[in-house]
């Protein structure tokens, strides 16, 4: 077997194993690539919302960084909660140079606030113009670019920034479909939005396909990919994912989206 690429995932634990580190490391192993990571923040949450964050020191996440960065070939380096302005300057200083794939996490799905006015200036100010890809969801975009508007016009302004930008998008349903279709909008700096688009699943069970997506983006590229086939490669991969969970009745509000990855039965000798 050959050896995988080294994904590193900067982020805080969900104890509900939905999101969070849970999400990435599951997705990156899933799609072939070996995780390491540096926990950012230590957080109570299950899928009716988060309940206490623990942040963990600055000083503490860049020791992480370092015994990763002393000990494994880092292809890529995939970012979500980092909490504060200080976590937010140290990913951009100590893993700038290092493609980095930004899932700027600020608010979470139950509305609890992950991410303040400081910390989305160290987005704007040091991390984005030395990211390679954001990902933010349209509410995300919106608090990065500091006001309203559409997908697309967002992710240019984003863009402007200096990474490409992928603002995804969650189904748009039509009156008397039964289907749905997601648009993800991908704008890289100096260019044109241009439009992603891909099936949208019938779920409630959706709690971590943020991180998901991202991870797996992630992933696409430590293998080499380009970006917009990523970028096709993650939303597919998230959508089976949400296939996969869809039927599922796991916890009290939006439950986990699956990461389990179908194993080989084992191997049954024959009776001599």
């Amino acid at each position: 077997m050959l050896t995988p690429p080294v994904v590193l995932a900067v982020a805080g634990t969900d104890s509900g194993g939905a999101a969070g580190l849970a999400a990435d490391l599951a997705t990156v192993a899933a799609l072939g690539c070996h995780g390491a990571c540096a926990v950012t923040a230590v957080t109570a949450q299950d899928t009716t919302g988060v309940h206490a964050v623990h942040p963990v020191p600055a000083a503490t996440v860049a020791a992480q960084v370092e015994a990763v960065l002393g000990d494994l070939p880092v292809a890529v380096v995939k970012t979500g909660m980092l909490g504060s302005p200080e976590v937010v300057d140290l990913v951009a200083t100590r893993l700038g140079h290092l493609p980095l794939v930004v899932d700027p996490v600020l608010v979470a799905t139950s509305g609890a606030v992950l991410g303040g006015a400081a910390v989305v200036a160290a987005y704007r100010e040091a991390l984005l113009p030395r990211a390679l890809v954001a990902t933010p969801n349209l509410s995300e975009a919106r608090a990065l670019a500091g006001r309203d508007g559409s997908a697309p016009d967002l992710a240019a302004a984003l863009a402007d920034l200096g990474c490409a930008v992928v603002v995804t998008g969650g189904p748009e349903w039509r009156p008397g479909d039964p289907g749905a279709t997601c648009t993800d909008w991908l704008c890289r700096p100096g260019g044109a939005p241009v439009p992603l688009r891909h099936p949208g699943v019938a779920t409630t069970a959706d709690h971590g396909s943020g991180c998901t997506y991202a991870a797996a983006l992630a992933a696409g590229l430590a293998h080499g990919a380009d970006l917009e086939d990523a970028a096709g490669d993650a939303a597919a991969f998230v959508g089976a994912r949400l296939a996969a969970s869809s039927g599922w009745r796991l916890g009290r509000g939006r439950g986990p989206v699956s990461h389990l990855v179908q194993a080989p039965p084992p191997t049954q000798e024959e009776p001599a």
